[in-house]
């Protein structure tokens, strides 16, 4: 076979090296992405956690209700909720009595990480 002048291009094993290194980056890239996800889930379910908590507080002042009452979700939307807060993560909310914190059914992940923890982190009670 002939060379032509002036014609260079990668060779293959230049070209295995260079998918080896994205086939690398993209291995660390994507548990971190899901990892974050994750977090991110589990914050926004705290947030809701936090609105149905603050909604409980506002209902119970003003209807004067006992610390051992529970509002249902009908008491509370509408009101002092403009919709209904859903678990990012499929999780469903139980509203719990005015002096226990709204939970969600995810709960406290097991194991040592805890940025999936889908519970207020804190009790004011």
């Amino acid at each position: 076979m002939r060379k032509l002048k002036g014609m260079r291009g990668f060779t293959l094993v230049e070209i295995m090296i260079v998918v080896a290194i994205i086939g690398l980056l993209v291995a660390i890239a994507i548990p971190n992405f899901l990892r974050a996800r994750e977090e991110a889930r589990a914050n926004s379910c705290v947030a809701n956690l936090k609105q149905i908590e603050g909604a409980k507080e506002r209902w119970a002042m003003s209807t004067g209700a006992a610390q051992t009452d529970a509002p249902g979700t009908t008491d509370l939307v509408s009101d002092f909720l403009k919709i209904e807060p859903e678990c990012p993560s499929s999780g469903t909310y139980s509203l719990n009595a005015i002096n226990a914190v709204p939970t969600c059914s995810i709960g406290t992940n097991s194991t040592a990480d805890t940025y999936d923890d889908h519970e207020l982190p804190y009790s004011s009670y």
